[in-house]
């Protein structure tokens, strides 16, 4: 039986001093096999960092674009912010030519028309946010919406709104113009 065993596993057998432990050839194998598993974790890792370049042009790309039809937008919006005012104005400007066609106006008619045209450009103000800032006499100075022109003696308290000499405006919540004003001392 112990024949049997010797024969049955060449391994097992008691190595003895100075000889190898496992042939040349054995280790050749394993080599080849761990190289070939090296190359083929550089090959996957070489594929993913390809893969990755190229979702990283694809994002940069897109970005990129993203960034150009902005800024194609907000020139266009630049260009076109005052169309809404412009159509709203249109009107007005061909009452005002009509009524300077006319060969004999009365001054009832040309007062009619000022009056009608008055009225289309306040409507063109209020469809597009543009405000009266028209402060009433008494009313405190506020130098947000107000320009003090002068300072004048009055019978009302300091920094008082005496009279406007010209109406301010603001669109939304922006001056556009301050309102004139002389201001009590």
């Amino acid at each position: 039986m112990q024949e049997q065993e010797k024969t049955q596993d060449p391994t097992s057998q008691p190595i003895e001093a100075g000889e190898p432990q496992a042939s040349e050839s054995s280790q050749a194998e394993q080599a080849s096999a761990a190289s070939s598993g090296h190359e083929q974790r550089l090959a996957a890792a070489e594929a993913k960092a390809s893969e990755m370049q190229d979702a990283f042009l694809r994002a940069r790309a897109e970005a990129e674009n993203i960034r150009r039809r902005a800024q194609d937008d907000i020139a266009k919006a630049h260009k076109f912010a005052i169309e809404s005012f412009a159509e709203a104005l249109v009107p007005v400007k061909d009452s005002l030519e009509m009524a300077l066609k006319l060969e004999t106006p009365s001054i009832e008619s040309l007062k009619e028309g000022v009056e009608m045209t008055l009225k289309q450009l306040s409507t063109a103000f209020e469809r597009n946010r543009l405000v009266e800032v028209n402060p009433q006499p008494g009313e405190k100075l506020d130098p947000m919406k107000h320009q003090a022109i002068s300072m004048v003696p009055a019978q009302q308290e300091a920094n008082t709104i005496v009279s406007v000499l010209q109406k301010g405006y603001m669109i939304s919540d922006r001056l556009l113009r301050p309102a004139l004003v002389t201001v009590a001392q």
